[in-house]
């Protein structure tokens, strides 16, 4: 059996359908779906069973799963203006501390998501080197929360164990519940449809024009890909960057769109909110070398590539699932 916490969520509800689609129905899909929307991203799938993830380390301890082969741990409070701490300790650090301590206990893979907030501003790059994790300086509580449980990893000296992986910025398909958390990629087809036009934020800082902000997109089906080369490269292991290593601008983002919906590019520069700008990215890229290094050969979508597939099999198309 395979176990996938955040399986109803945006990565976890992907890596069940590449799972399916390898013959492995046997999947345990943990996760809070409640009001939310993320129901929708189970239909088509083919699990055992679903458990909310208040109930599942009470079940986990107490031994009601057996012959387990890994825990994909996608699950967690992903939004980056989440301002109670206590909730991010909680959810992001103590609850990966009892998933990771069990499949040690059990001898069971173990993969879980870290994050690219974690670096912060990036003053010291956007390289995965374990020496430096102690450094960095997220930029809001999320990052933060991830960066106690990496630490955690290394403070054990457990990332010869398990993996964890930092996803930079992910769009595409199953994100549609995640309201202002999702990605521009799928804000930008509703805004469009209505008026025609893109909003982007002006630039607040010297050196970047509006709309040339710099980030690392990475489409969802890569960071599956990902996930999976590691539940089968069990030799592997330890903390790396998913991101595609070049960083691109909102405005190619915003081209790749406009070309995809075969409309006129058209976009308006607003302001920033105050809120954000302390804790805004200027620039975002993964330095690939460490997942090259041990083994990762499989090309990744570029910004374009993954835009054209996004819109024309899934958010131009009626059913948008993956």
């Amino acid at each position: 059996m395979y176990i996938v916490t955040g399986g109803a969520g945006f990565i976890g509800s992907v890596l069940v359908k590449k799972l399916n689609e390898r013959g492995i129905e046997d999947v345990l899909i943990v996760d809070s779906v409640k009001k939310s929307l993320k129901w929708k991203n189970l239909l088509g799938k083919k699990y055992i069973d679903y458990i909310s993830k208040e109930d599942f380390i009470s079940h986990l301890y107490g031994g009601s799963f057996h012959n387990v082969k890994a825990i994909l741990h996608m699950g967690a409070c992903s939004a980056t203006t989440e301002e109670d701490f206590d909730y991010l300790y909680n959810n992001n650090y103590l609850y990966s501390i009892e998933l990771a301590k069990w499949c040690l206990q059990e001898q069971v893979r173990f993969i879980y998501a870290s994050s690219a907030a974690t670096y912060g501003c990036g003053n010291d790059g956007y390289i995965d080197c374990e020496k430096k994790t102690h450094s960095l300086m997220p930029l809001n509580r999320y990052g933060y929360s991830k960066q106690l449980f990496d630490l955690w990893v290394l403070k054990r000296k457990l990332s010869h164990s398990i993996v964890g992986l930092k996803f930079f910025n992910v769009y595409g398909p199953n994100e549609y519940h995640k309201d202002s958390m999702a990605s521009l990629a799928y804000k930008a087809f509703d805004q469009i449809k209505k008026n025609g036009t893109l909003k982007l934020f002006k630039s607040h800082k010297t050196g970047y024009n509006d709309g040339e902000q710099l980030r690392d997109f990475i489409y969802i089906k890569d960071c599956a890909n990902v996930v999976l080369w590691f539940l089968e490269n069990e030799k592997c292991n330890g903390i790396f960057n998913v991101g595609t290593g070049k960083a691109r601008t909102w405005n190619d983002l915003a081209q790749a769109i406009f070309k995809s919906m075969n409309l006129e590019k058209k976009i308006e520069y607003i302001n920033m909110p105050m809120s954000l700008r302390n804790q805004y990215q200027y620039f975002t890229e993964a330095n690939m070398e460490k997942l090259h290094s041990v083994g990762y050969k499989e090309t990744f979508f570029s910004l374009e590539e993954g835009i054209r597939d996004y819109y024309d099999n899934y958010l131009l198309q009626e059913n948008c699932y993956i």
